[in-house]
């Protein structure tokens, strides 16, 4: 009996309204990232406390409001929330380009709008990932996740490094514009989904807080996602502690023009998607669980490099791009070993909980960032999260993934 091969995904149209959705979006997303804090730093002067700070604002909404959501997308359908959060984010970007303009922008404005974007990124990753298993199935995760994160590395780069270019040409409130029409884009393609979405499962008198509870139980029941959480956690940690002062350095104490920051940022991306492209035929080789411990091992000590931007912007760019590889691969292998573990009725909360661990450390790197920045200077914070990314290999050998093939 001969099978029937299944067609490529992108020749869904669901699946590919999805893609396109999140392709976008995260080509502005990644524009939004290098564009805000260099409209700080250039236009508000802002220094390395208020730097850190709001790159904190943008994740550490997830440490008060992560749980909630989670329990909250599982009683609702996913796709309405996505194309909801996509429209207030878009008006939220527009607001500062506006004010900017008017020449009323200020760091309390910037500040409410990373927290707010914050809040509306939290809604929509959540039900993203939650939205990804119906629409393709549980045995094309792996396939489904390596075209979504390999798309999305390819938009960091061309993201990023546009980035550098369009503040250095029309300013970082023109690039922050475009990054809300990317969400305007996201919204529309979204819309036109045409697969059912099933409606959850009904909870009749079952309390939120009870829900929630049984989200952070079923994780941490788990001794795969333990160890997942626990290894993102500590490489999220380290992530903002190396690069969110990098503004500041690049730009105002070492002296580089914006394109600069662009390319080092981009150079990561190339990482990213080098990673995330590779991840399925890593996984074959070594196995999906033994490859993330074994790429984690001999990646991980390269971050002992990044420190010494000042001596060699490129030197620090090309160990920043080797970690983010592994983080490539990571987001590949990892989220559908996370998927694939969980119960539909559960992805929502499961994905939550995650995510308070995984965006809150982002959130508590950003803070630490600023502080160690501002009491013993960016060396300080880029050491310190180059000794915490070393590590991070070290959840994921002690874990049942170590074997996982």
């Amino acid at each position: 009996m001969t099978t029937v091969a299944e067609p490529p995904l992108l020749h869904d149209p669901s699946f590919r309204n999805f893609y396109l959705a999140s392709a976008v979006s995260q080509f502005g997303t990644q524009v939004g990232y290098v564009a805000m804090p260099l409209l700080a730093v250039i236009a508000l002067n802002a220094g390395p406390g208020q730097v850190g700070l709001l790159s904190a604002l943008t994740t550490i909404t997830v440490l008060v409001l992560g749980l909630p959501a989670g329990a909250w997308v599982d009683r609702v359908r996913r796709r309405p929330v996505m194309i909801a959060t996509d429209l207030v984010r878009a008006v939220l970007l527009v607001s500062v380009t506006v004010t900017w303009w008017l020449d009323a922008l200020t760091m309390t404005q910037l500040y409410g709008v990373a927290i707010a974007t914050g809040i509306g990124t939290l809604f929509f990753d959540v039900a993203s990932q939650s939205t990804v298993p119906h629409l393709v199935g549980r045995d094309r995760l792996t396939a489904a996740n390596s075209v979504l994160v390999g798309t999305n590395a390819a938009m960091d780069v061309g993201g990023r490094s546009s980035a550098g270019v369009l503040v250095a040409l029309a300013g970082a409130p023109v690039a922050i514009l475009l990054d809300a029409l990317t969400y305007l884009w996201s919204a529309v393609w979204l819309r036109r989904i045409s697969k059912p979405e099933p409606a959850p499962a009904p909870v009749p008198g079952e309390r939120l807080g009870r829900q929630i509870g049984e989200g952070v139980r079923f994780l941490f029941g788990n001794r795969v996602l333990i160890a997942i959480a626990t290894q993102g956690g500590m490489t999220n940690l380290a992530f903002p502690l190396c690069s969110t002062l990098l503004p500041v350095l690049l730009v105002n104490e070492l002296g580089h023009p914006a394109w600069v920051l662009g390319a080092y940022l981009a150079i990561g991306g190339l990482g990213v998607l080098a990673g995330s492209s590779t991840a399925h035929l890593i996984g074959r080789r070594f196995g999906r669980g033994r490859a993330v411990w074994i790429v984690g091992m001999t990646t991980a000590p390269f971050a002992l490099l990044v420190p010494f931007v000042g001596w060699s912007v490129w030197i620090s760019a090309a160990a920043w791009s080797i970690l983010c590889f592994r983080t490539g691969m990571n987001n590949v292998l990892l989220v559908s070993f996370r998927q694939k573990v969980t119960p539909d009725p559960m992805l929502g909360r499961m994905n939550a909980t995650m995510r308070l661990i995984l965006i809150g450390a982002v959130g508590v790197g950003g803070l630490l960032a600023g502080l160690l920045g501002e009491v013993w200077g960016i060396g300080t914070a880029m050491w310190t999260g180059a000794a915490i990314m070393a590590l991070s290999w070290i959840p994921i050998w002690f874990s049942p993934l170590r074997h996982e093939v």
